[in-house]
């Protein structure tokens, strides 16, 4: 008997999968439980616009993510820190003042996580930072830290 998982079955599948079960097991034990559904015309049909909707979706998310990517490009963050007299700064550039300043400068919103820093920033200058908006969409901030006048 086909069903289509409603919830995630251990060592049968994933929610919303189409799975091929004996039928004494979907009677018995999948549809009573409210684990499964059988797939007749109607849950079939809804489970493809299900699918169609999350491409959809994830089409959508991959298109804005290109596009901030392609922003980034052309945009420069400045940053002022204090330093001491040996030219250290006092304190350190992170994720998140990059990302409130990228927004506040440009209007560009980004999630401070996915900038990747390694270590916060700690020196002067100019600095090219990776930021992973999406599954292998990256773009590249340049953040200028100068010393406060």
């Amino acid at each position: 008997m086909k069903v289509i998982l409603t919830q995630d079955v251990k060592s049968q599948g994933k929610k919303g999968q189409l799975i091929n079960v004996s039928d004494g097991y979907a009677r018995n034990f999948l549809l009573p439980k409210g684990l499964a559904v059988e797939a007749d015309a109607g849950a079939m049909n809804d489970l493809k616009n299900k699918e169609s909707s999350r491409l959809h979706k994830i089409e959508l998310e991959k298109a804005a993510a290109n596009e901030i990517a392609k922003k980034l490009e052309s945009v420069t963050v400045k940053l002022q820190a204090k330093a001491g007299a040996d030219g250290k700064l006092y304190g350190s550039v992170t994720s998140l003042d990059i990302a409130e300043a990228l927004e506040k400068q440009h209007g560009i919103k980004v999630d401070k996580r996915k900038i990747q820093l390694s270590d916060p920033l700690k020196t002067f200058g100019v600095h090219t930072i990776p930021v992973k908006l999406y599954t292998e969409i990256t773009g590249k901030i340049n953040v200028v830290i100068s010393d406060v006048k």
